[in-house]
């Protein structure tokens, strides 16, 4: 498969997905969530999902869950508007990526801080 159409593949799930986090995914457990980044095998048989997840750890881990159990409608919903023969198998997965980031601004911090009082 083209290395271009599965990029094109994967920006197109990337900005349908994040519409429906904001338009038709209903369910209260589903907290603040952005779409961070999709990665699609070179058959486009699967598609991870990585999401930004905040708040509480367990608020985290209910949102993650609820978006792991609309699996099927979203894998359905990209179906119909993706429009090619065999829609990836959907799994979502959570990108700590912000957070390791958070952690690391915030030792940056405490260290030029502390070079500063010396």
């Amino acid at each position: 498969m083209s290395e271009l159409r599965v990029r094109k593949v994967q920006e197109f799930i990337k900005q349908e997905v994040s519409q429906m986090l904001l338009h038709d995914l209903k369910d209260p457990r589903i907290g603040f969530v952005t779409v961070t980044e999709v990665k699609v095998t070179g058959d486009l048989r699967e598609a991870t999902i990585y999401v930004s997840l905040f708040g509480k750890p367990e608020e985290k881990k209910a949102s993650l869950d609820a978006l792991n159990k609309s699996r099927g409608f979203v894998r359905r919903e990209l179906g119909q508007r993706l429009k090619i023969y065999y829609t990836p198998e959907i799994t979502f997965s959570e990108d700590a990526s912000l957070d390791y980031g958070m952690h690391i601004d915030g030792l940056l911090k405490k260290i030029h801080k502390d070079e500063v009082k010396e």
